[in-house]
């Protein structure tokens, strides 16, 4: 079915997006996935080293926030939902402060009791000259070991036990380990059973064959279909036969400035980018957008009004720089603003 054009600045007068989002309010959503610790060193440099042809970084502060998973989740925070986060955190240095940086939003953060695990995180050091902009130089990257069955079959026992009362279940896969064979058992188990069940997987979303809606990014999508398509209207068809394969009832591409591709409820519909403002950062875009979904699902909007919605918060999400959230206030501003 060729698709249709449509998009957030043309929303029906029966379709209104900012009422729906007093809904956000308490409804309980669950994240399940790779949580990763985003620690940023910020320095100052002005000389190369004599020891290497490198440039020297002096030390001047640091901070950790919640990557991944973490991200969803906090993003569904900043949007007033009631969240709980199932996850892989050590009991390392960074586990400490992912653990602390959920309790200061206040996600309810469950992991596996086992000293034998490590937190994820990606280091990333940014430096600049006096007075201008810190730039990153290099990211370094720490993961977790292969598991043993006791963490995972532990990972897939809190995820069944957490799932009763939620009204929505967001599974963010990064590929870091923690959506481990048992772990998707249950989340597929849990989607027959009639939950709602958003998946954002970057590596492995055919494995989550049956779930509400999956949602790829483009390149995810290509690597998916396994075939790269210019022509949106047979990229449309491909997205609809994608999702009848997969046997979901949504499938949600996003593909930066040229918008998204939505197939849902029987049609495939084009929703072009919102707003005109210049890209900062993308980092953590798609976790802004799939929380939104995954959100905007628990509190009942359809397919399209998700989607519409989610494109707004993403489009918001990437004029921020590094990790960062979109809270309802600044989508409710954006959604009145943006009105013709």
């Amino acid at each position: 079915m060729p698709p249709t054009t449509d998009s957030v600045s043309r929303a029906r007068p029966d379709d209104d997006p900012a009422s729906m989002l007093s809904a956000f309010a308490k409804k309980r959503v669950l994240v399940v996935g790779d949580i990763v610790a985003d620690q940023y060193l910020y320095g100052e440099t002005d000389r190369v080293s004599r020891e290497a042809p490198v440039l020297i970084v002096r030390y001047e502060s640091s901070e950790t926030t919640l990557g991944g998973a973490g991200n969803a989740a906090a993003n569904l925070r900043a949007m007033g939902a009631e969240v709980s986060m199932i996850g892989l955190v050590g009991q390392d240095e960074m586990g400490r402060e992912v653990r602390a940086r959920a309790e200061e939003m206040g996600i309810e953060l469950l992991s596996v009791d086992d000293a034998s695990v490590t937190t994820e995180t990606k280091t990333r050091i940014l430096a600049g000259g006096r007075n201008t902009r810190r730039q990153q130089m290099l990211r370094i990257d720490r993961g977790q070991s292969p598991l043993t069955p006791r963490i995972e079959r532990g990972l897939a026992d809190l995820v069944r036990e957490r799932a009763r009362g939620c009204d929505a279940i967001l599974v963010s896969d990064y590929g870091a380990g923690a959506l481990c064979h048992p772990v998707i058992e249950v989340v597929r188990s849990l989607a027959q059973a009639g939950h709602t069940v958003c998946v954002d997987s970057r590596y492995n979303l055919a494995a989550f064959a049956g779930a509400t809606l999956l949602k790829p990014n483009e390149a995810e999508f290509e690597a998916l279909a396994q075939t790269r398509v210019r022509d949106e209207a047979v990229l449309g068809e491909l997205v609809e036969a994608t999702r009848a394969r997969l046997n979901a009832r949504a499938l949600l591409v996003t593909r930066g400035s040229s918008g998204m591709m939505l197939a849902a409820d029987g049609q495939v519909t084009a929703i072009a980018p919102h707003g005109t403002h210049q890209t900062v950062d993308v980092t953590g875009a798609g976790d802004t957008v799939a929380a939104t979904l995954a959100l905007a699902l628990a509190a009942g909007a359809s397919f399209l009004q998700a989607a519409r919605l989610a494109n707004v918060a993403g489009a918001l999400k990437v004029r921020k720089l590094g990790t960062a959230t979109v809270s309802r206030a600044e989508l409710s501003r954006e959604l009145l603003e943006s009105q013709p």
